[in-house]
């Protein structure tokens, strides 16, 4: 088992971290803080190609092997945790219509898709849906040659800059059970009675606007049916969150890693009592603790994602990773704020952002309470082992 990284990996990381280091990492405490878009970060991840992550090459795209992909994120939510939900959302829609799209939606697309010339993202959460995606009541009802689609989403991210939106909504409500009457519409910007209603105010994760999405009697045609069959689209939207708890757990490495560097540093360049704050062992353990978590949660994370470049179902492993990974970050981020003292309640310092970010990623992509549930039952049932 090779847990190291090949050399056009290794040369990817490098290119991304220096992108990183130059481009976010001097903008993000002053952007995330005033609300600033950032546009410009946006542009420059075009330039790399980073929004045809997902997207085969066939269609103009990066085809990234999935470590790749997880390096993309860790590396990316190192520098700000936010800019990485932009081309998150993104790439989980393009790896869904690559996979699930019929050979016209993909030709239609994919292309522009890659470029970034079009962006994407994935509207399936509602006010009262949530983790229960079955629990949905967006409608949308056949007449002619459309749908005609009603309803709610929230929290949905990339919504003012879609084009377009795939929208999870009830072909069949009638349907048992519920999940057999669900489709994925590929809805676009512009049709009448889309709304992008309003930004929802967040507690992190800045930079990406997270907004309420109404659809009000929106004609769809019916050939912007994901995959052109009704009755798959929670399949579609399920099987496309593999990839999507992978970003999550990424994120958190990142997460946890820029924790990591701002507690090591303060460590050493903070004086108390005549001498490095490091030198004291309280401050040794939890450094120490940092460090653990974060390399086996990158480890897991890896591990993961290799799973999924053998071409074997990891749904199990993915929530493996991304609920460690998850955990981790939080751990680190307030592990980082006590090594810091008053300063980490500071604005001033980006362990105060980090903490603030890290709560997301044990909510995001399916909660970790969820998950476990869902780790467990493969378990008894068989379907995975621990070995």
């Amino acid at each position: 088992m090779d847990f190291q990284l090949n050399d056009e990996q290794r040369l990817y990381r490098d290119t991304l971290r220096t992108f990183v280091d130059k481009e976010i990492v001097p903008v993000a405490r002053e952007w995330e803080q005033s609300g600033r878009y950032p546009t410009e970060i946006v542009d420059a991840m075009k330039q790399l190609g980073l929004f045809g992550l997902a997207v085969p090459e066939e269609y103009g795209g990066m085809a990234a092997d999935t470590v790749s992909f997880a390096l993309t994120f860790e590396e990316i939510s190192r520098g700000w945790m936010g800019i990485a939900g932009i081309l998150g959302s993104h790439s989980v829609s393009c790896w869904m219509l690559g996979r699930h799209g019929t050979d016209e939606q993909k030709r239609k697309y994919l292309p522009d898709l890659a470029t970034g010339a079009r962006r994407t993202g994935i509207a399936l959460t509602e006010p009262g849906a949530g983790t229960d995606l079955q629990g949905i009541r967006t409608t949308a009802r056949r007449d002619g040659d459309d749908y005609v689609v009603n309803g709610t989403k929230m929290w949905i991210t990339n919504a003012r800059y879609a084009d377009p939106l795939p929208v999870l909504v009830k072909t069949d409500a009638t349907a048992t059970p519920a999940h057999k009457g669900m489709s994925i519409l590929l809805v676009e910007a512009g049709t009448p009675g889309f709304e992008v209603t309003q930004d929802i105010g967040k507690l992190g994760y800045k930079g990406p606007e997270s907004c309420e999405v109404v659809l009000t009697d929106v004609r769809v045609p019916a050939s912007q049916l994901l995959g052109g069959v009704e009755g798959r689209g929670l399949q579609q939207a399920l099987s496309s969150l593999e990839t999507g708890r992978i970003n999550i757990a990424a994120r958190s490495v990142g997460i946890a890693q820029r924790a990591y560097d701002e507690a090591l540093n303060y460590a050493r360049d903070r004086q108390a009592f005549g001498q490095a704050i490091g030198e004291f062992q309280a401050v040794q353990m939890r450094l120490a603790e940092i460090a653990v978590r974060l390399q086996a949660a990158r480890l897991m994370t890896y591990w993961a994602a290799s799973r999924m470049d053998d071409g074997v179902r990891m749904d199990t492993e993915s929530g493996m990773a991304k609920i460690f990974a998850s955990e981790s970050a939080l751990a680190c981020a307030t592990d980082a704020m006590r090594i810091h003292g008053g300063y980490g309640y500071s604005t001033e310092f980006e362990v105060e952002r980090l903490y603030r970010d890290a709560p997301l990623m044990a909510i995001g992509e399916g909660t970790n309470d969820v998950l476990r549930g869902v780790v467990a039952k493969a378990l008894l049932a068989g379907k995975a082992t621990i070995r």
